[in-house]
C-alpha cells in the first residue's frame, strides 16, 4: 500500500444526527465535541439533533462539519490510522489544516465560525444559488457562464461536473443553456454563492481574521483548495483567497496520486467525495468514514490493498 490520504468533506454534505455514532464509539472524537461545546455551546445538539434546515445555515453548516470531521480523524487515529497528506474541500480545508498541526483545534473551530458567520452574511446580502453541471467539459461550463454577467464556475469537481454559482434572477436561463449544451444543472443544497466574487467582501474580512492568529507549518502535506498543490506557507493568504475564488478538487487528487497516494479516506457525512475519486481514477481506493462503523470496514479494506 501507498501513501493514505484524509480528506475533509464540504458544505452540503451536512446531515442530522452527523458525528453521533462517533461521540458515542471514540474517547478522542468525544473530546472534540466537548470542545467544540465549550467553544460554540449548542454544537453536538445541533449536530446530533438539529434538522436539515438548521443544519443548511451557513453559520451552523461549517462549525458542525469541522467539529463532525475532525472528531472522525481523532477516531481513525485512535484506531491507528493516520494521514501522510490531506485537504478538505472548501471549509473542509480548515479542517485539514487543524488536523495536520498547522493551527490548535481551538483556532480551528473559532476560525470556522467566523468563516461561517461571514459567508452567511455576504449570501443575505444578495439573492444567489449554486448548482452542479454534469455531463459537460470544463471548457463547455466555461463557455456557457461567459454567456451571462454573474454566472461563475467555481468548483472543478471531477470529469464531467463542475459547481456554479450565480445570480438567483440568472440561474434559470443558464440551467436552459447547460441544458441546450447537452449537459444539466442540479441545484445545491447550500445558502449563496460561494467561491465567486459574491463572496469577495467575506473574504477580505476572513483575512483580517487570519491575521489575528498564529500558524504553524503543518506536520504533513495540506492541498490547497485555491492552487491545486500542497501549500508552502502563505496560510494567511491562500486560506483567504480561497472564499472568493474556485475549488481546484480533480487538480488536488490527480497530483496527490502523483505524489504516491493510493488510498483515500472521505472524513464527513456522505459519499460525495468518494464519488468524485470513482470518476477521477477508480484505480484508487477510496472508503467513506461517516459513521464510527466505517472506520473497522475501511481497516479490513486496506488490508487487502
Amino acid at each position: 500500500m501507498g501513501r493514505i490520504a484524509f480528506l475533509f468533506a464540504g458544505q452540503g454534505a451536512q446531515v442530522p444526527g452527523m458525528g453521533k455514532s462517533f461521540f458515542d464509539g471514540s474517547q478522542a472524537a468525544r473530546e472534540v465535541f466537548e470542545t467544540a461545546d465549550r467553544l460554540r455551546p449548542g454544537t453536538s445538539e445541533q449536530c446530533f439533533n438539529g434538522t436539515a434546515d438548521e443544519l443548511k445555515e451557513t453559520k451552523n453548516t461549517q462549525p458542525c462539519l469541522l467539529t463532525v470531521e475532525l472528531a472522525t480523524a481523532r477516531a481513525l487515529e485512535e484506531a491507528g490510522v493516520k494521514a501522510d497528506v490531506t485537504a478538505g474541500f472548501s471549509l473542509g480545508e480548515l479542517s485539514a489544516l487543524t488536523y495536520a498541526r498547522a493551527m490548535d483545534l481551538e483556532s480551528g473551530i473559532s476560525l470556522v465560525m467566523k468563516r461561517g458567520a461571514l459567508m452567511q452574511e455576504a449570501s443575505e446580502q444578495q439573492d444567489t444559488g449554486m448548482a452542479a453541471v454534469l455531463k459537460l467539459s470544463n471548457e463547455d461550463v466555461e463557455k456557457v457562464c461567459s454567456q451571462f454577467a454573474h454566472v461563475y464556475p467555481v468548483n472543478y469537481n471531477c470529469p464531467g461536473q463542475v459547481s456554479v454559482s450565480g445570480a438567483a434572477d440568472e440561474m434559470a436561463d443558464f440551467t436552459a443553456a447547460v441544458k441546450e449544451a447537452g449537459g444539466r444543472a442540479i441545484p445545491l443544497k447550500v445558502s449563496g454563492a460561494f467561491h465567486s466574487p459574491f463572496m469577495a467582501e467575506a473574504a477580505e474580512q476572513f483575512a483580517q481574521e487570519l491575521s489575528a492568529h498564529a500558524f504553524e507549518e503543518p506536520v504533513i502535506p495540506v492541498y490547497s483548495n485555491f492552487t491545486g498543490a500542497a501549500y508552502e506557507g502563505g496560510i494567511l493568504e491562500t486560506l483567504s483567497k480561497q472564499i472568493d475564488h474556485p475549488v481546484k478538487w480533480e487538480m488536488i487528487i490527480r497530483k496527490m496520486i502523483e505524489d504516491g497516494v493510493d488510498t483515500f479516506l472521505e472524513l464527513g457525512p456522505g459519499t460525495t467525495l468518494t464519488g468524485f475519486m470513482k470518476k477521477i481514477d477508480p484505480s484508487v481506493k477510496a472508503f467513506s468514514i461517516a459513521e464510527f462503523a466505517d472506520i473497522q470496514t475501511a481497516i479490513e479494506g486496506m488490508k487487502e490493498c
